[in-house]
């Protein structure tokens, strides 16, 4: 990812955000995301670096079509050696193309060839087609469950891990 794609991941999220969570987080809530107070956010965090958060695009024709995030796990405000992947978005007109695939296949290879030996991440409980893609990508619910607030409502979110000592033996 480079500076210049802040703004099309920033579309990517919100819009994903919109459509994905419809349903399951407030309305109100999905209704107020702004595409250019994110974009603003991304340039921000990217510009601020560091090396610890890896920001990876998936780009067809030149277009940037996906976004994933990832880096050290968080506990709580404690670090543990785990990797989190933190986001995972793939524009509403690419879903199904293969483009998150191709983006979390990346962001494991990564992450296991840079020595870690699980990954985690958090998905909202009640999204089961987002639940359904990370199981089919050797993912499974580790028994943790916790909420996210949005807007003063609980959300919960269940943490999915997968070891990642079999990467590249598939």
């Amino acid at each position: 990812m480079t500076l210049g794609d802040c703004d099309r991941v920033a579309e990517i999220r919100i819009r994903g955000w919109q459509i994905a969570y419809k349903g399951l987080v407030p309305q109100p809530y999905l209704d107020a995301l702004s595409v250019e107070r994110d974009a603003a956010r991304r340039r921000a965090y990217f510009e601020q670096g560091g090396g610890e958060v890896v920001n990876l695009v998936a780009e067809r024709h030149g277009e940037v079509v996906g976004w994933a995030c990832h880096g050290p796990y968080r506990d709580g405000e404690v670090r543990t050696d785990d990797i989190e992947l933190y986001a995972i978005y793939v524009h509403p007109d690419r879903v199904g193309e293969g483009v998150g695939r191709a983006l979390l296949r990346e962001s494991v290879d990564r992450c296991a060839a840079a020595g870690h030996a699980r990954m985690l991440l958090w998905v909202l409980k009640e999204n089961a087609p987002a639940r359904r893609f990370y199981e089919r990508a050797g993912f499974a619910p580790d028994g943790a469950e916790e909420p996210f607030d949005v807007d003063g409502v609980a959300v919960p979110e269940v943490r999915y891990v997968r070891l990642l000592a079999d990467v590249g033996v598939e």
